[in-house]
């Protein structure tokens, strides 16, 4: 620790803090535009500068570490200013100079209402401009659909260069030219290929980089924030939805150090009008071959005639994959109520079991954990697609050094370099016995991490793979005081809630996929839209958009988005985290659990909650940890040993990836035009490549 004086007050710091930080540490604001938490630090734009008792001129604060200060004469702490004039002076000075060529285009800026140069222009700024001269002016730029450029008003701080080139891990933004040629470009003007590259508009401090599909559409002030969780993937980002009446206009991150630091990825970020497009607003009834507008009462006496004609064993029910805790847990009961066992939360058919106990299906060290491992082995997963946030972390771990990464499964650009071990289950079973080389990276690691994706677990010897993959974790110490070694990463945001819920088939019961090819005669589907259902069924979809599921059934329910209903989800991690609504359903839609409430009076087996609240008590009563929101759960990592002593024997057939196409892996984002225009180009970008 260091002791330094800000303002007249002493405080003691660690010797590596920046005078930035030192002095914030104190309670001083200090504005900048170029100096970013989770950025290397460029000291381009000099907006920090502070006074250094001692040094010849003011100094940059983001630049100069406290432990490179000399003390005074008489071995005093050293003297830091904030306000005096030599400071307001020279930010003066700095801010007149990044306006000499700043446009006067905060009337139809986009950035107008949160821009920090309009912020800080107005706190730290001169009320006049001496500048007679023409301001330059710059071309803009393509970098794709999802950022729209307005190069002249850029004030170089690189923000952007440095997330893509150290975050998102793609070298595809620069800084070309010098003096007043200089200009931030992709050098070819090409769509960037990041699945992260609409943060680089939350980091740009001015309107050079702003969201393309939102331009023009609302000012800040008009909008209604509302704190949620994404479920576009089973990160479980942080966000908040910005809605201006029923409208979702945008989601833009929140901080969560946790799970997602504060980035989203772009399909969080821009699925916004897909919750608006092609949507369920009515109840549909299927008659002579072709779906008619019905009432509920009709749909519900629809539904009604044929339970009341099917015999129990043959009913069933299938959950999707952005099911809420609530909705699943009414499902559950609904079909316990008819008496069937007929039910599933896998409809990619991972061979997940509940039974086997939490630690087997969740990524036990948690999101953040990634950072604290030495050694990574991946198995039939491409986190780049899968869960981009979970890459970045791991990409993260892989910059600070000192980490060996294996990669089981298809060769794939995960943005950092990786030890290619092989395509299948082989592979696996050699670094387990010690035969492949990489065994000796995890045994010598001190905190091993495996993380087993959905491509090795959602196939037929799903549950031998996942068996090796915990005897992987188990024999080189991944289970250790302070570490759990094994992580399982899932793709959907619903699937680590159905598990806890205990969605699968009880005795005797049978799973998504037979169900699907014809295994019950009466099929619930909640927004199943990933698996095919064959013609056998008679299929009630609850669900949101006029997708698969919408066309295979015989009965819809209108639902409700996950931006239009409060709820509680668990992401891979196994975290309880808290869905809100920001907006109501379309027309006649409601609530997914109010459906199935409705629907079991109509079905004469009423389910015992009349509210939200009285439906978490019961499910809380049943499932205690369901509403321990926000922590990771305990988890016996007794449980793991188990699991890789189960054995079985698995197929020598190669990891495929599970997630061929980013932009298009939910109903939602399949109704979005600007996700299908993010698909095509990264398809374009594939073919390209491949040629």
């Amino acid at each position: 620790m260091a002791k330094v004086i800000v303002d007249g007050q002493e405080i003691e710091v660690p010797a590596e803090y920046t005078l930035m930080q030192a002095c914030e540490a104190a309670g001083a604001e200090i504005p900048r535009f170029c100096y970013h938490e989770r950025l290397s630090i460029a000291g381009n734009c000099r907006m920090c500068l502070v006074e250094v008792k001692g040094s010849p001129k003011p100094v940059a604060s983001c630049a100069q570490n406290v432990r490179d200060l000399r003390p005074g004469p008489n071995g005093e702490p050293p003297v830091i200013n904030t306000k005096t004039p030599l400071v307001k002076k020279a930010r003066e000075g700095v801010m007149e100079f990044l306006l000499i060529n700043h446009p006067l285009d905060c009337p139809i800026c986009d950035q107008g209402g949160e821009c920090d140069l309009q912020d800080q222009a107005m706190a730290y700024g001169v009320d006049k401009s001496r500048y007679a001269e023409n301001k330059r002016a710059v071309e803009d730029k393509y970098i794709g659909p999802l950022v729209k450029t307005v190069m002249t008003r850029c004030i170089h701080c690189t923000r952007c260069v440095r997330f893509t080139t150290e975050v998102a891990g793609i070298s595809e933004l620069g800084l070309i030219g010098r003096g007043e040629d200089a200009e931030i470009t992709t050098y070819l003007e090409q769509a960037m290929t990041s699945e992260l590259q609409g943060n680089v508009v939350d980091l740009c401090p001015v309107g050079a980089l702003t969201s393309k599909p939102f331009a023009f559409h609302a000012r800040p002030w008009e909008l209604l924030k509302t704190e949620s969780t994404d479920m576009m993937d089973a990160v479980g980002s942080a966000i908040r939805v910005d809605a201006r009446g029923r409208e979702v206009m945008r989601v833009l991150p929140r901080l969560n150090e946790a799970v997602n630091e504060e980035w989203i990825s772009d399909k969080t970020r821009h699925v916004a009008d897909g919750l608006r497009t092609q949507r369920l607003d009515r109840p549909y009834l299927r008659e002579n071959g072709r779906l008619r507008a019905a009432t509920w009462p009709e749909a519900f006496a629809a539904i009604a005639a044929k339970v009341k004609a099917t015999a129990s064993e043959k009913i069933g029910a299938i959950a999707g994959d952005l099911s809420t805790l609530e909705e699943m847990y009414a499902l559950k009961e609904l079909v316990a109520a008819l008496g069937s066992r007929n039910i599933d939360g896998r409809q990619d058919g991972a061979s997940l079991d509940p039974s086997l106990g939490r630690a087997s299906y969740v990524f036990n060290p948690g999101i953040a954990g990634i950072e604290e491992a030495d050694a990574i082995l991946l198995v039939g997963t491409n986190p780049r697609k899968e869960a981009p946030l979970v890459n970045a972390r791991i990409r993260k771990r892989w910059r600070m050094g000192n980490v060996k990464i294996g990669v089981i499964g298809e060769v794939v650009d995960l943005t950092y370099s990786y030890d290619y071990l092989g395509a299948g289950p082989d592979t696996l079973a050699d670094v387990v016995s010690g035969k492949h080389s990489f065994a000796e990276v995890l045994k010598g690691a001190k905190r091993p991490l495996v993380i087993v994706g959905q491509g090795a677990l959602a196939r037929a010897d799903g549950g031998a793979i996942l068996s090796l993959a915990a005897h992987a974790a188990t024999a080189f110490g991944g289970l250790a005081e302070g570490w759990n070694g094994f992580a399982v990463l899932h793709t959907a945001a619903s699937r680590v809630g159905a598990l806890d819920l205990g969605l699968v088939p009880g005795e005797g019961g049978v799973n998504a996929a037979a169900m699907a090819a014809g295994g019950v005669d009466l099929l619930f589907n909640l927004g199943a839209d990933e698996i095919e259902v064959g013609q056998g069924p008679f299929v009630v979809y609850v669900g949101t958009h006029g997708d698969r599921g919408a066309h295979r059934a015989d009965v819809i329910l209108p639902g409700a988005t996950y931006t239009e209903k409060n709820g509680l989800t668990a992401n891979t991690e196994g975290r309880i985290q808290v869905v809100n609504r920001a907006g109501f359903a379309p027309g006649e839609a409601k609530e997914d659990w109010a459906i199935l409430r409705a629907l079991s009076d109509a079905l004469g087996v009423k389910l015992p909650f009349d509210s939200l609240a009285q439906l978490r008590a019961a499910m809380a009563k049943d499932h205690p940890h369901t509403l321990h929101v926000g922590g990771l759960g305990a988890v016996d990592a007794g449980q793991i040993a188990a699991l890789a002593g189960k054995g079985g024997k698995a197929e020598a057939t190669a990891f495929a990836q599970i997630v061929d196409d980013f932009y298009m892996t939910n109903p939602i984002a399949r109704a979005s035009a600007t996700m299908a225009e993010c698909s095509a180009i990264a398809k374009s970008a594939h073919r390209q490549a491949a040629e």
